[in-house]
């Protein structure tokens, strides 16, 4: 069953109109759409993952991120009707998670909690240990682990289109073109996104940027 199914996904990869770079996934959601269910079956094996941890970029809760897992993938079998192969996969993949995950910051605002400056100024009058005995303290190290939550918090208190342009740059390594395509705008719009996250970030953390104590790098 799955070298058959493997062998209608590669007849349909690459053959939809003006798809262009058309991959596996798309072959097995075409193959979906022509009645083989397990053929989604394995596009939910391939990205669930994938899926989850997208997720968790924006709402920081893992139970929740798996539940809208679900949601997501309810989503790509209800449209599987509608489908059109018009670019990869997963820019349409990446489309429904952020909408998904948006949709549910929404409806529960309270996570969406402002960086507390009073919390990052007492980080910042605490000395400074040299960089080769730091990484071996106790205290770096929950220090590493709180500013990586304050950095999540501000990311997810960015403006929606800023934070699906953060997410998708700094954690899926993808370049202007894919998240213009993700999001349905111009690559200067998403570098414009991508600038205005990087200052709404420095202000957020500017104690920390200040102290040397983390730089965030956007391309």
């Amino acid at each position: 069953m799955a070298k058959a199914i493997a062998a209608t996904a590669r007849v349909y990869e690459g053959i939809a109109q003006g798809a262009p770079a058309l991959d596996y996934d798309v072959g097995l959601m075409l193959a979906f759409q022509k009645g083989q269910e397990a053929a989604f079956e394995e596009l939910v094996e391939r990205n669930h993952s994938r899926v989850i941890g997208l997720i968790y970029r924006f709402v920081g809760n893992m139970s929740e991120s798996e539940d809208l897992a679900q949601e997501v993938f309810l989503r790509i079998y209800r449209a599987r009707e509608n489908y059109r192969p018009a670019a990869k996969f997963s820019t349409w993949l990446f489309r429904i998670t952020a909408n998904v995950s948006l949709n549910a910051l929404r409806a529960h605002s309270s996570r969406r909690d402002d960086v507390s400056i009073e919390r990052l100024a007492e980080w910042s009058d605490k000395p400074q240990v040299p960089a080769d005995a730091e990484a071996r303290t106790p205290e770096h190290r929950l220090q590493r682990t709180e500013l990586q939550e304050k950095v999540q918090e501000a990311i997810r208190a960015l403006p929606e289109k800023q934070q699906i342009a953060v997410v998708l740059n700094k954690y899926e390594g993808m370049g202007y073109a894919s998240i213009a395509k993700t999001l349905g705008c111009s690559t200067m719009a998403v570098k414009s996104l991508l600038a205005r996250a990087r200052e709404n970030l420095k202000d957020r953390l500017l104690l920390y940027i200040r102290t040397g104590r983390d730089r965030l790098r956007i391309s």
